[in-house]
Order: structure tokens, then C-alpha cells, then sequence
């Protein structure tokens, strides 16, 4: 099975009116990206009921339904839990341009933290990866953090 694409044929989208809207990520989704752009490093929170930590940090335990406010600081590494080579080109909400493929999108267990985070991979070649591989986040230099999302270039593979 090949997975060659012919890029020139594939569907593109040109927009020329502005889409303006608001969004907030609240209390916990800023903390996790303040800490981010200051630090370069991840926060998670605990459940004081279950001891689950969550990353990003949100407000409720999901499986326990109790409000969570004790933050927890996390490493920049973590396992690969699964993940998608992706070659089906789509308007990449960051920056309003297509996003170029192929890209890999990971699943990634944050060292520390119980659940999934997930993030783009610096690895296409599927015969590189493998889930269980060690990663590690590379973020954007100090003076270019914007408390964004694109702050986490991607993750690169340690092992």
C-alpha cells in the first residue's frame, strides 16, 4: 500500500473575508498557557478527590463531578499514547492558511498527568514512530511566546 499523494491536485480555499469572534480559554486554560509563556513549562491540576492530574488544567473532575484548584507542575516530556499521520490539507485556525502535509498529530501522556494531551509531532515517517516513544516539547523562543497554543512548536522524539 502507498500512501503517495499528488499535492498539486488536492483542494485549496482562499479566503477573503474576515471572521472575527472571541473566545475564552477561562481561569484554568490561562494559567496553563501563562505558565507556558513565562516558563516554558506545563501545569497540570489535581482532583483532591481521585489525585488525577489533568492537562491542560480545567475546573471539574470529569469522573469525580469535584472542583479542582491545586496546580501541579509537569515536565516537558512525555509517552506517546497513539497517533495519526495526517494528509488531508484543511485551513489551519491558527494562522487562517492551509496547513501543509503531510503533519503528524500525537496523543501524548504528559509526564505527571493521567490523561491525553495532545500536539503535533516533528516525525512523518510512520516507520519512525511508535506509541510508547518518549517526547519532549519544543517551545517557540521567550521572546516570541504569545500565551498561545502555537507556543508548543511540537514535540520532538527522544527515544
Amino acid at each position: 500500500m502507498t500512501t503517495e499523494r499528488d499535492y498539486d491536485k488536492l483542494l485549496t480555499v482562499a479566503l477573503d473575508k474576515a471572521m472575527p469572534y472571541d473566545w475564552s480559554i477561562g481561569l484554568h486554560g490561562s494559567m496553563f498557557f501563562q505558565e507556558i509563556r513565562e516558563n516554558q513549562r506545563f501545569v497540570g491540576i489535581r482532583c483532591p478527590q481521585c489525585k488525577k492530574v489533568y492537562v491542560p488544567p480545567r475546573r471539574v473532575c470529569g469522573p469525580c463531578y469535584t472542583e479542582m484548584d491545586e496546580l501541579v507542575p509537569l515536565s516537558d516530556t512525555g509517552t506517546l499514547r497513539a497517533f495519526s499521520v495526517v494528509n488531508y490539507p484543511f485551513i489551519d485556525p491558527n494562522t487562517g492558511g492551509q496547513r501543509p502535509v503531510p503533519y503528524t498529530y500525537g496523543y501524548i501522556q504528559m509526564d505527571g498527568a493521567d490523561n491525553i494531551f495532545s500536539h503535533i509531532i516533528n516525525e512523518t515517517d510512520v516507520s519512525k514512530i511508535e506509541v510508547g516513544m518518549r517526547l519532549k516539547a519544543v517551545f517557540k523562543p521567550k521572546e516570541k511566546m504569545q500565551g498561545h497554543i502555537t507556543d508548543i512548536i511540537h514535540f520532538d522524539i527522544i527515544s
